[in-house]
């Protein structure tokens, strides 16, 4: 499968994505960066601002852009994957840090818009923020239990709103729909002409991105590819979700595939039933994760979680398709959504995701080994990418910032349990969601099910 066929964005997105040369031997520079998806742009980026004579080299198996950057479903948002609650009891945190956390991820949404502009990376960011549907009575109580939640942290409505019926259809038209929440920290993005922007951007400030280089492990100071050795003070690990591929990693995270539909364009009698005039991404309180956005061509993007993870934590491009679970989602998008009925879907793909263990997203960097690392974003990685780069880059610099001393840098997630244990636990918890779904639907009382399984998987808002 060439690359242009990974995605609608990769086909999308201006580029012909021939490979960049790849590694030529052994080299020797400041800092490696394993990975050329997001985290690995970014930290790239934030580095050449922090001290632009370093030399930075980015490692890539494929083409930048081609992982999770170039496939998900176009979120920048201000959500991080763990809750506040949570992070207030991570090592060394506190309230005041788990605030701030929050505070720096919305910033970011902001941040990303900033450099695109500064730039000229044209993405189609849209700062339409999100709607997230409820259309059942056990998902309006845990609308009502959300936003009352993030106004104890110290939100306003200025950051999350429950808007009644009327009000959430001024955003969007969706069948049963009760009400919504609203929030404005959520930009829509075309992700792959972003990864890509990015890679350009980069490549005038001087770094090398080597493509069609697949690095097999990573050691104190050193990064092993199949083309050489690259030595340098930091090597930076940006893989998410293809980390199990690197040597002695295959338990740090697990990879979690994640599909997407799209619409051919619509037309505007179409979108006139449907909403979306704003661009807000939606979303609903469902337990089994769904997203969607209108796309700068009026397409109707929408992706979901319900994908089996594989055993061994094992990666190929034919999980990248999943009949099923793409059928699924055609029908679930009709549901919501009765005026695309009969529309033609033009294009589906999916691609891995990276969990830790507690379901943590982190970043840090060990001085002793040079090591550093981001990553187990949970699928809201677009923004948190951005704040990973920049604390990165604090990092490995040392510069002194408010960002190192956020909650989730250098956590250290415990190891994912060894198999099989790890493939019939995780399988299992997608099941108990679908499961925890159709109880509600049935009692319309919040799940049974959903509350017994969330703390083994999770429970990260």
């Amino acid at each position: 499968m060439s690359y242009s066929e990974t995605s609608l964005w990769l086909q999308a997105c201006g580029d012909d994505l021939s490979p960049r040369p790849a590694l030529p031997g052994d080299r020797d520079v400041d800092v490696a960066i394993v990975g050329a998806g997001f985290t690995g742009l970014w930290t790239a980026y934030y580095l050449t601002e922090r001290d632009p004579s370093l030399r930075v080299a980015v490692l890539e198996s494929e083409v930048a852009g081609f992982g999770a950057s170039g496939r998900n479903g176009g979120w920048a948002s201000g959500l991080f994957p763990k809750s506040r609650a949570k992070l207030a009891t991570l090592p060394g945190s506190s309230r005041e840090r788990a605030i701030a956390m929050t505070t720096a991820m919305r910033d970011s949404v902001d941040e990303v818009g900033r450099v695109v502009d500064a730039e000229g990376i044209g993405c189609d960011f849209i700062k339409g923020g999100t709607v997230v549907l409820v259309r059942t009575q056990a998902q309006l109580i845990r609308a009502r239990a959300e936003v009352q939640a993030a106004y104890s942290w110290g939100d306003t409505e200025a950051d999350i709103r429950l808007l009644d019926a009327h009000e959430a259809a001024k955003h969007v038209q969706a069948t049963s729909m009760l009400a919504a929440t609203y929030t404005p920290h959520c930009a829509r993005i075309q992700p792959a002409k972003l990864a890509r922007g990015l890679a350009r951007v980069l490549e005038g400030r001087g770094v090398t991105i080597y493509e069609k280089t697949r690095v097999r492990e990573i050691a104190p100071s050193m990064a092993m590819t199949d083309h050489g050795r690259v030595r340098a003070e930091y090597v930076v690990r940006a893989t998410e979700g293809f980390t199990p591929r690197l040597a002695g990693l295959k338990r740090t995270v697990i990879p979690v595939y994640s599909l997407v539909v799209a619409t051919a364009p619509l037309p505007e009698r179409t979108w006139d039933q449907i909403g979306l005039a704003g661009r807000a991404t939606f979303s609903d309180f469902r337990h089994l994760l769904i997203y969607g956005q209108r796309s700068a061509d009026d397409r109707l993007v929408f992706g979901g979680r319900g994908a089996p993870y594989h055993f061994s934590s094992r990666i190929e491009p034919r999980f990248d398709r999943d009949p099923t679970v793409f059928q699924s989602l055609r029908e679930t998008l009709v549901k919501l959504f009765p005026a695309v009925e009969g529309t033609e879907f033009t294009h589906q793909w999916g691609g891995p995701l990276g969990i830790a263990r507690d379901w943590t997203a982190s970043v840090g960097l060990d001085r002793e080994t040079g090591i550093g690392w981001a990553g187990g974003y949970v699928g809201d990685g677009v923004t948190t990418t951005n704040l990973a780069g920049r604390t990165l880059a604090d990092l490995v610099t040392g510069t002194g910032s408010d960002l190192v001393s956020l909650p989730w840098v250098n956590h250290r997630s415990r190891r994912w349990e060894s198999e099989p244990l790890r493939w019939l636990g995780v399988n299992a918890g997608l099941r108990a969601m679908t499961a925890a779904d159709q109880e509600e639907r049935l009692t319309s009382r919040p799940s049974l099910i959903a509350k017994a399984v969330t703390p083994f998987i999770g429970g990260g808002h």
